[in-house]
């Protein structure tokens, strides 16, 4: 019998608000993980009661990462950085590439999150995988990436002469209001090398009917309350983020639904009810 999720809860470190929900927690909860707190759980029950499908979409996001690693590492990029990574789960970014990277070969992983928490569990996580040789862990906002490169961390394991997939999996939708979407993307963009991917998810609900697309907004409107607030946005904007790289370009099959970009099993029934929750893509930097 497994231990109950509140028994294998981490201890809160001091400087770790646990008083309001965090999306980073949050997320772990619908993915089933054990890194989060009671306020979190409350918070994500709560939620699903507003959005029974949230808790397939994240397990549908997860998914979406690890074709992304497995593309990108088929398109001969062996460099990882994770922007708003969270807290570690099942199939993370290092797992990934451990799993499909060709015998011989090197490979580099950077996760990134803002919160203590969320950092210091990954590095204990790359600790046991043995994996810190070759994997590390920037404690920085996704939002200025000129901190995220700078880090010493960063610094050590990316060779930015060489391609780079920088992966933003379900986290845009936390950026909005004074931050502009675009410009960071396009910050992000000019530091890589031809050869490097961009990838991201980001929720939705434009080609959901009526009575989901009010449920999104009510899931929408929960997250107010917590330190994180949520934008929803549809296909042409986030088109239109891809579209404003300047040298880039999107690759098959453009944005497209979670389930529909590059999938490599049948899909089902219940994959079909999630599709209009999410829009996903890639593009690559030309030489």
């Amino acid at each position: 019998m497994g231990v109950a999720a509140q028994d294998r809860a981490p201890s809160a470190p001091s400087i770790v608000d646990v008083t309001r929900p965090s999306a980073a927690r949050i997320y772990d909860w619908y993915l089933d993980g054990v890194h989060n707190y009671a306020i979190d759980r409350e918070f994500g029950e709560r939620v699903v009661r507003l959005w029974p499908h949230v808790k397939g979409v994240a397990r549908q996001n997860r998914d979406f990462l690890r074709r992304l690693v497995v593309n990108a590492l088929d398109a001969g990029v062996r460099q990882f950085l994770d922007l708003g990574s969270g807290v570690p789960t099942v199939g993370n970014v290092h797992e990934i590439v451990r799993d499909h990277l060709p015998a011989g070969e090197r490979a580099a992983v950077v996760y990134v999150d803002y919160e203590h928490v969320a950092a210091a569990h990954a590095r204990v996580l790359l600790e046991e995988d043995g994996a810190t040789g070759w994997a590390g862990v920037v404690q920085a906002d996704l939002r200025d990436p000129m901190a995220v490169f700078g880090h010493e961390t960063s610094r050590a394991l990316l060779d930015r002469g060489q391609p780079i997939c920088v992966m933003l999996i379900a986290v845009l939708h936390f950026v909005g209001g004074a931050d502009n979407v675009p410009n960071l993307l396009a910050d992000y963009a000019r530091r890589l090398a031809p050869g490097s991917w961009l990838g991201l998810s980001h929720i939705a609900s434009d080609e959901a009917d009526p009575a989901d697309q009010a449920a999104v907004e009510a899931f929408r409107k929960a997250y107010d309350n917590t330190s994180n607030p949520l934008w929803v946005r549809d296909r042409a904007e986030i088109s239109g983020w891809f579209a404003g790289l300047d040298g880039w370009r999107l690759v098959d099959p453009g944005v497209a639904h979670l389930i529909d970009w590059r999938p490599d099993r049948p899909v089902t029934p219940a994959d079909r009810a999630l599709r209009p929750f999410a829009w996903c893509g890639a593009a690559e930097k030309l030489g």
